[in-house]
């Protein structure tokens, strides 16, 4: 299939976790023998950050506004035989009406961030790239997030077919490395700074640190504020690019996992940083959130905590047993959440949509 994509980043992994999605299901797609183009607009911040130049087999396409891309979008989509507009792609209305008044091709929405996207709308702030009438258009809706927000995004924005597209990593980016002196730790976290994971983040990793002052805990990430609580013992790495996860999480004993607020109470949405630092081999110590169960077995293939104390629990088990709940983790991850199981996924959700197409009724 020719496959064409608006969506916000692959070239830079800065302050997002859309990019390395993309590239490993672009890289997945592209191996199956699909033509992948993706259209991302131009950026200051991602430009100044950018770690991607082209997509192998495929097209990366990078404009600085949606005018000059306007024709050679038209021509691509054209060819089409999928097209996707993704959340936060900054130009999602100008795409959406292009994609919609395109004969031919399948019309996609993907939406990486349904739960935050859910909880705009419950806030009646709907989100630039949900047009008025919601996904009512689009002959599919991929959700990053299953369980109720799939029901939501039937009751709430009219999507008429919906199915999951869950995170994976690409094993070949991830992977198992030798340890790196300046990123030993023995909590590590890496991820860009949010409000809403803080108190998660200060059971979890800040108030351990302070319990253990001997130790040493490293925070890799963007956008962290002056007035984070720093202690003497946190060492922060700015901005880590994707080659560089694999040594970060690798020279750490165990990796903290945090998710996003409207993730966790809307459950069913697991990182991608799960899955990455799984893959790498590291044992992993998770906020709780329903859901959780169906991606990796707690206390055997990860580590589940609430409270400080679990996380302290979690920092005096032996070697041996960090080392089999690493094991585990990595044996999940390869066999069931791997970019080539996702590619899978969304082959057989083009494939049930175009079998049996639901009834289309666009307004004008």
């Amino acid at each position: 299939m020719k496959i064409v994509v608006f969506g916000l980043a692959i070239s830079s992994s800065w302050g997002n976790g859309h990019a390395t999605l993309w590239r490993g299901l672009v890289k997945a797609l592209t191996r199956r023998g699909h033509h992948i183009v993706f259209f991302e607009r131009d950026v200051p911040y991602y430009a100044l950050n950018r770690d991607v130049e082209s997509i192998a087999g495929g097209a990366l396409v990078l404009y600085p506004d949606w005018a000059a891309i306007d024709l050679r979008a038209r021509r691509e989509v054209a060819e089409a035989d999928v097209t996707i507009v993704t959340s936060y792609c900054p130009d999602a209305a100008a795409a959406e009406r292009l994609v919609l008044d395109a004969p031919g091709a399948l019309r996609v929405f993907y939406d990486l961030d349904t739960p935050v996207t859910l909880a705009n709308l419950a806030g009646d702030a709907r989100p630039a790239y949900v047009s008025a009438r919601g996904f009512a258009d689009y002959d599919l809706v991929l959700s990053y997030t299953g369980g109720r927000a799939l029901d939501e995004l039937r009751d709430r924005l009219g999507a008429r077919r919906v199915a999951p597209l869950y995170g994976h990593v690409d094993p070949d980016v991830h992977r198992p490395v030798a340890p790196e002196p300046r990123f030993a730790s023995a909590l590590s976290y890496l991820g860009t700074y949010a409000a809403d994971r803080q108190a998660t983040l200060d059971r979890l990793f800040i108030e351990p640190a302070r319990r253990r002052p001997q130790e040493r805990f490293a925070i890799g990430g963007a956008q962290y504020p002056a007035e984070f609580p720093w202690t003497d013992n946190i060492f922060f790495v700015r901005h880590l690019s994707p080659p560089d996860h694999p040594a970060f999480f690798g020279s750490g004993r165990i990796t903290l996992n945090v998710t996003r607020a409207a993730m966790a109470s809307m459950g069913w949405c697991p990182s991608g940083r799960l899955f990455e630092a799984a893959a790498c081999g590291t044992a992993i110590l998770t906020d709780a959130w329903e859901g959780l169960d169906a991606f990796f077995a707690p206390g055997e293939e990860l580590l589940v905590g609430t409270t400080t104390d679990d996380a302290l629990a979690a920092l005096a088990l032996s070697d041996a047993e960090i080392h089999r709940i690493a094991k585990a983790g990595r044996d999940r991850v390869l066999a069931d959440h791997t970019s080539a199981h996702r590619a899978r996924d969304f082959e057989a959700a083009i494939a049930v949509a175009r079998a049996a197409p639901t009834p289309f009724a666009r307004e004008a």
